[in-house]
């Protein structure tokens, strides 16, 4: 019996990846709305939002501009979250420039020696977040529809990983500042050498984040097919799969408009299982276990619940 089982699991890969292929080629209308949505998503959306955002990150962190900006960020940040300065860098990228930007300056950074793996891991718990620009544009204003929500959507976004963060924050509360070699290239040039370098590494990140939206988007098309996928826990679950598509699905679902703001802010929170896999590729390769992630991002997506059902109770 534990032969057989061990067989069973190692050809599960193998036979999942064979059924969907066959699934592909039965269906391939889904597969090319899929694809080709996520590719668009990808192209007018989130590279040019995005991309200069990596861009402009790895050239701080490699050309050490970055520390002048700590003397800005770590007053606050270091004492509210108990994060060294370099941790502030991640929090202030994490909270104000989108998935999965926190996650990748996190490893960044712990990769480089500038923080600690178990600071790497706390950060990681609360600061890859949704943009505000995301919140405000997408979610308020094109799918919610309705202005008056902007702040207190936008405070409890904000405010539901901070809780968290203070939940999961492991003691002493302050971490021991590292003194890490910082990449700088070295050379005559050093800054052509950066931006070289920079370049490379904000193309490689942002065709990732791009090949992942092109395929939960597939998944998602697929997914859509399935009967179960009209029942309101089948609407719910496919939502989870990537945020924007799932935002859309939700506000177009029909259902009360009370339930609609929390599942889609509940939702928002999460980052839904596509910004799962961009991080767990942004952390690849420094141990941090994605598995602790998730459960802190199911975490933080209860605490936005209960902080949008308090608000409509209260408003």
């Amino acid at each position: 019996m534990p032969f057989n089982t061990h067989i069973l699991k190692k050809i599960s890969l193998p036979l999942s990846l064979i059924f969907l292929f066959a699934i592909m080629l039965l269906f391939p209308a889904p597969v090319l709305r899929g694809a080709s949505g996520g590719l668009l998503l990808w192209f007018n959306t989130v590279l040019p939002t995005l991309f200069p955002f990596i861009l402009i990150c790895n050239l701080m962190i490699s050309t050490k501009a970055v520390d002048l900006l700590l003397y800005a960020t770590r007053p606050l940040f270091c004492r509210f979250f108990g994060v060294s300065p370099y941790g502030s860098f991640a929090v202030l990228s994490g909270f104000l420039c989108g998935y999965p930007m926190g996650a990748k300056v996190t490893a960044d950074l712990y990769r480089q020696g500038n923080i600690t793996k178990e600071e790497a891991s706390y950060l990681l718990s609360f600061c890859n977040n949704t943009s505000p620009m995301f919140i405000l544009s997408f979610l308020v204003m094109q799918n919610l529809k309705d202005d008056s929500l902007k702040l207190p959507t936008l405070a409890i976004l904000f405010m539901s990983p901070v809780i968290v963060s203070f939940a999961v924050r492991p003691y002493p509360r302050k971490f021991p500042i590292c003194r890490g070699r910082m990449p700088t290239p070295s050379g005559c040039a050093p800054l052509s050498e950066a931006l070289d370098f920079s370049i490379g590494n904000a193309l490689e990140s942002i065709t990732k984040v791009g090949v992942y939206i092109m395929i939960f988007a597939i998944l998602t098309e697929l997914a859509g097919l399935l009967p179960a996928s009209r029942s309101p826990l089948g609407l719910i679950l496919l939502s989870c799969l990537e945020i924007t598509g799932g935002i859309t699905m939700l506000c177009q679902s029909g259902a009360n408009s009370e339930l609609i703001y929390i599942l889609c802010l509940s939702e928002t929170a999460f980052g839904g299982l596509c910004a799962a896999a961009q991080t767990a590729s942004m952390i690849k390769g420094t141990q941090i276990p994605v598995s602790s992630y998730l459960i802190k991002k199911l975490a933080t997506a209860l605490v936005t619940s209960l902080l949008a059902v308090l608000y409509l109770y209260l408003s």
